[in-house]
């Protein structure tokens, strides 16, 4: 009978190993574990050669090995892709409202996914269609689609191929922001009903601060009472640049009676080392909106900066002071801003008369 197998001595790297071919198959092997021969092929591989030729012989036949399992590659899904894509946002060196509307639109188009049946799709079957559809939803206003449009385009830059710069919104109708008809009336009641409040308007008005980050994080070192001056660095403020805002004679006379102890590392309203959490003044604002009888409607905690802009820009006329006291980063945002303030860009003299 003719034989069917052979074995011989190999090396790979200087190290030894038996070859054992067998019906056409070669099965490699670097130790007689597998005839029950404790001896590696480091140690004598002629010896271990032999052993395997006797084995065979006695009719022992290499064992079939199994084919190893490979797994089948499955595409992840346009959510697990979109969650990927939220997680670096939130690694990243991103402002905390940037990260909070991030994570909310993620939120919603998850929402909309179990309601639509879109949670096993992969970015591929992701139309522009469907994204229209998802902006379009009728319980968002004409300003929170374009916010979504524009936010689901950063978050799926990298996963999705659609282009969405085609989608139609409806037009943003533009909303007037009217001065304070009665602030210093206003201003004492809310002086009265708490004086951490009445500085906030305070500052927000005369200084053109914003309440919830600048005012909120404002210490004692950051203001010069010889210079009369607050300077601000640009990790402090929205626009990112350096901003110093002069403080009048009011402002003044209200921060020196605010705190008698004015430490350089005290925030100025918690008067201690750590700052009020970020919801801190938008809570007591509406306590106060609640039990204030002199509140008129459309007024917010904003509206004392957009009441300062208005009458900054009337007594000086110009859009560049108006953008340097309101901490803007370009020009264009404060033409915009103005756009939507209650000011008086005729007079009467101006109009054309027959």
């Amino acid at each position: 009978m003719k034989k069917n197998w052979s074995v011989t001595v190999g090396s790979a790297q200087s190290k030894p190993f038996i070859n054992v071919y067998y019906q056409n198959k070669r099965y490699r092997y670097w130790n007689g574990k597998v005839i029950n021969v404790n001896l590696n092929a480091s140690e004598d591989p002629y010896l271990l050669r032999s052993a395997f030729e006797l084995k065979l012989r006695e009719g022992w036949k290499p064992p079939v090995r199994k084919a190893k399992k490979v797994k089948a590659v499955v595409p992840k899904t346009f959510i697990e892709l979109l969650e990927e894509q939220l997680i670096k946002k939130q690694a990243g060196r991103y402002s905390f409202h940037y990260k909070r509307d991030c994570k909310w639109l993620f939120n919603q188009w998850i929402k909309y996914s179990k309601e639509v049946d879109l949670n096993s799709c992969n970015s591929d079957s992701i139309t522009r269609r469907i994204v229209e559809d998802f902006v379009k939803q009728p319980r968002w206003s004409a300003r929170t689609q374009k916010n979504i449009l524009t936010y689901f385009k950063i978050l799926t830059k990298d996963i999705l191929n659609v282009q969405l710069g085609g989608i139609k919104l409806s037009r943003i109708k533009s909303e007037l922001h009217k001065p304070i008809r009665n602030p210093k009336e206003l201003l004492e009641d809310i002086k009265r009903y708490d004086k951490r409040l009445y500085l906030t308007c305070i500052l927000t008005y005369g200084c053109l601060l914003r309440p919830h980050q600048e005012i909120r994080l404002l210490k004692w070192g950051d203001i010069d009472f010889e210079r009369r001056i607050i300077s601000l660095s640009g990790k402090r403020n929205k626009s990112g640049r350096n901003r110093v805002v002069p403080m009048t004679e009011f402002i003044v006379e209200v921060l020196h009676s605010f705190d008698k102890n004015k430490l350089h590392d005290n925030y100025i309203l918690s008067s201690a080392d750590t700052p009020y959490n970020r919801d801190y003044i938008s809570l007591l604002w509406s306590r106060y909106r609640k039990q204030s009888q002199l509140m008129e409607e459309g007024v917010t905690l904003y509206s004392w900066r957009h009441h300062g802009a208005i009458k900054v820009f009337e007594k000086t006329g110009s859009l560049l002071k108006l953008q340097q006291v309101m901490g803007h980063s370009d020009m264009k945002v404060s033409l915009t801003y103005l756009r939507g303030l209650e000011v008086r860009q005729l007079d009467v003299e101006d109009l054309p008369e027959l």
